[in-house]
């Protein structure tokens, strides 16, 4: 009995994650997986957040990301869908966490309100102390992605 309680325990443990190869970036923390199966997901990284495209370091933002994964075989730690309909996951090129790299170089910020991994604040500190990346820039122009969203739109 036990046995065949675990086995319809397993494909749900197995269901939260995915596999395939990055096909797309959009940004610095959405990209496109295409499933062996063919089927196309948008990934959003979980616990992150990178500056928008037309925010200062967006576009090195997504530069990084697609160094980190484009083209590469991937799993998805799935968490969540977005309002958007996106997935969003841990994303891992390897043994590689790629959402927490983003953030240990500097191309990303912790997305603290929906952040529970505890390295992740560390890794912010140490690449904000070694100025990489975003921690680079004047402080002028360093708006976390969530106060540049709020801002109201320029004509």
């Amino acid at each position: 009995m036990l046995a065949l309680l675990a086995s319809l325990q397993a494909p749900a443990a197995f269901a939260a994650d995915l596999v395939g190869r990055v096909v797309g970036i959009t940004d610095g923390d959405t990209l496109t997986l295409l499933t062996p199966d063919k089927r196309e997901t948008r990934i959003r990284l979980a616990e992150i957040d990178t500056p928008e495209r037309r925010q200062p370091y967006g576009t090195r933002a997504r530069e990084a990301l697609s160094n980190l994964a484009f083209g590469r075989e991937v799993r998805v730690v799935v968490e969540d869908t977005d309002r958007w309909g996106r997935t969003i996951g841990h994303v891992f090129a390897g043994r590689q966490d790629v959402n927490a790299e983003m953030v240990r170089r500097g191309a990303a910020w912790v997305y603290r309100d929906y952040s529970r991994n505890p390295a992740l604040p560390r890794l912010e500190a140490e690449a904000r102390a070694a100025r990489r990346g975003l921690w680079a820039l004047p402080e002028a122009e360093r708006m976390p992605p969530w106060e540049w969203r709020r801002r109201p739109k320029q004509g």
